[in-house]
């Protein structure tokens, strides 16, 4: 097999590691070698699937990923990325599971547990497994009653894996791996797609996702990859598009069977450094926040569970000279609700001030020691962009120093 050498030297040199969960568990962060997929009400078909594959010889297990809101069949698991890729293609070229693929799922990868190298397993012959779900994030649609379903349903064989004579990012996928090494977590997170021939944003597209990028379809063929994921400095990376084997002699990109990886590997702040949350949101005249506002507010809070020794100062700007009323948040401590709110009159200074209150209370809320943080108001002295400009709700933002790390 073309990959079983290579594949046989990384397990042994990165590790193979079962999942410990028994199957129709939630799954753990890592990544899967994944064959099926099936919706939350179609539980006992991925069992049935399983156990197929189980009186096959192969290792199968099944599990539920939340975020997916599916049951996923996979083969084998890894807590790194570029075994799990060789894994992935070396199943594909078996010619049974031709559209095999990673599953990833989330988060912070377990360090500890047993870890173990397996060789490849020897399948016994048999009739090829009919799949029920072959591709990836799509759910199997309802299936009748189990009476009612026959024994084997004919499924279109998928086309094989192409490996073009000349790759180019338009005929390959590309994984674009968001990854934070300090901490062995899978980042959620997304990537600009830059023309760095016009410098004009093309696309921003999902991390730790396989996907085509867009082509800029300039005469240079050059696109710019910006990893941008609040808590972590912004990571840029270049890559040509119509040629991008050449950039495999780079760090940070690599060919994997089919399939390119451009892995992001993201660094924390620093001190001195400013982020915006761009994505936290308010009512009007209000101090407290939209529901779309608690991603990224989350996002803060996990960068300073994760930093103990970070302080911070909130920069609260405004757009304008705002005065008139203001509702703040209540003794109920609804962050994302007026209801409730407490209404007084001020300037935008103060509006300013009292929603950077609004962000470190929410922090102290959820285990936050309160002199870790620091508050500076600012109203509209500091505007981005002209208070009348089609931009100035971007006037209205909370940023985030780091004054200590």
């Amino acid at each position: 097999m073309k990959y079983s050498i290579f594949w046989f030297l990384s397990l042994v040199f990165l590790g193979f590691q079962h999942a410990h969960a028994q199957s129709g568990e939630e799954l753990q962060a890592g990544y899967y070698v994944t064959v099926a997929a099936y919706s939350k009400t179609n539980e006992r078909y991925a069992q049935k699937f399983t156990d197929r594959l189980k009186e096959k010889g192969l290792d199968a297990r099944y599990g539920f990923n939340t975020s997916r809101n599916l049951y996923f069949v996979y083969l084998s698991y890894f807590t790194e990325l570029k075994p799990a890729l060789i894994e992935m293609q070396a199943v594909r070229n078996k010619g049974e599971f031709t559209d095999t693929w990673v599953r990833v799922v989330k988060g912070d990868i377990p360090t500890t547990g047993a870890t173990t190298v397996q060789k490849p397993v020897e399948e016994k012959p048999a009739e090829p497994v009919k799949q029920t779900e072959p591709k990836p994030e799509t759910v199997t649609p309802e299936e009748p009653a189990e009476e009612e379903k026959p024994e084997e349903e004919e499924i279109t064989d998928n086309p094989p894996i192409v490996q073009h004579e000349q790759i180019t990012l338009g005929n390959t996928e590309i994984f674009l791996s968001l990854y934070n090494a300090a901490n062995n977590r899978i980042i959620d997170g997304e990537v600009q797609v830059i023309d760095s021939e016009r410098t004009r944003l093309i696309s921003t597209v999902k991390g730790n996702e396989y996907l085509h990028l867009p082509d800029p379809k300039t005469t240079s063929g050059k696109i710019t990859l910006i990893g941008e994921v609040f808590g972590y400095r912004k990571l840029q990376h270049e890559i040509n598009y119509p040629m991008p084997l050449a950039d495999t002699v780079k760090t940070y990109v690599e060919l994997m069977g089919t399939n390119l990886v451009v892995k992001f590997d993201m660094v924390r702040y620093h001190k001195g450094d400013i982020a915006t949350l761009y994505h936290v949101y308010f009512f009007n005249d209000a101090a407290t926040m939209l529901p779309e506002s608690k991603y990224e507010l989350n996002s803060l809070l996990q960068m300073m569970q994760e930093n103990e020794d970070y302080r911070i100062r909130l920069h609260g700007h405004t757009n304008g000279n705002y005065h008139g009323k203001i509702l703040s948040l209540g003794p109920e401590k609804n962050f994302f609700s007026v209801t409730g709110a407490v209404q007084s009159n001020g300037s935008a200074k103060v509006l300013s001030q009292k929603r950077a209150e609004t962000i470190k209370e929410y922090l102290v809320v959820n285990g936050i020691d309160a002199n870790r943080i620091e508050i500076k108001s600012w109203g509209g002295k500091r505007p981005l962009y002209d208070k009348h400009s089609a931009n100035a709700r971007k006037n209205v933002r909370v940023e985030v120093e780091i004054i200590q790390e």
